[in-house]
């Protein structure tokens, strides 16, 4: 997010590395921008704790508890030292008001931060973890821009680590390495040190709706 928002600056505060920023449950409210460093989104589920999502500079948390007046949804973890814009709701009104360009691009970033988070918690209900990693590459491969070679043949080339995979896939990046190198042994996926290719996209979608709807059968 391409923001100048230097002016904010007497709003800056800093994390360390792993100081938790607010908890899951507790009251809130604050909205945070991220001006350098990382946060992770971390949420337990049952005893497992998963980490959801990893934020970079010029993302931001923390304006669900503050626009509904909810409790946070997720706990929030520096994983390096972070620099962030914290604005309560009187300076968030401030900052809205008087900046109507900052305001529309907010808004727009709110609406794909809702699909996004729509879209991770639909990966993470799938309970075959083969399918969860493959629905991965689907939301990564949603609304991007593909090369005309890529996009005749349904191969795509994801520049993205083992890690982040299984970031989004709720995993531990061991058990998606072990799915991955299946997926490998099948030829459905390559994986290099700076990338990983799905070499037909369309199968990873029948792939999971197949197992999708095997689950929900299951349910009903």
């Amino acid at each position: 997010m391409a923001l100048d928002l230097s002016v904010f600056n007497r709003f800056a505060v800093t994390f360390k590395a792993g100081a938790v920023i607010f908890c899951e449950y507790e009251p809130g409210d604050s909205f945070y921008l991220i001006q350098s460093g990382k946060v992770k989104i971390v949420k337990i589920f049952g005893a497992i704790e998963k980490t959801i999502d990893i934020l970079q500079p010029g993302e931001f948390f923390g304006e669900m508890a503050l626009l509904e007046e909810a409790p946070r949804s997720a706990t929030i973890i520096a994983t390096e030292e972070t620099k962030l814009l914290e604005f309560n709701r009187e300076n968030f009104q401030i900052l809205m008001q008087g900046n109507p360009q900052i305001a529309l691009k907010l808004l727009k970033l709110f609406s794909k931060r809702i699909y996004d988070q729509k879209r991770r918690f639909q990966i993470l209900t799938l309970e075959d973890v083969h399918a969860r990693v493959a629905d991965v590459f689907l939301m990564l491969s949603e609304g991007e821009d593909i090369p005309p070679d890529e996009e005749d043949q349904g191969m795509r080339t994801f520049h993205t680590s083992i890690d982040d995979i299984a970031h989004w896939a709720g995993m531990s990046p061991e058990d998606c390495r072990r799915i991955l190198d299946h997926f490998g042994s099948q030829r459905r996926v390559e994986v290099y040190d700076n990338r990983i290719i799905v070499k037909n996209i369309n199968d990873f979608k029948r792939f999971v709706s197949s197992r999708r709807s095997n689950q929900d059968k299951k349910e009903s």
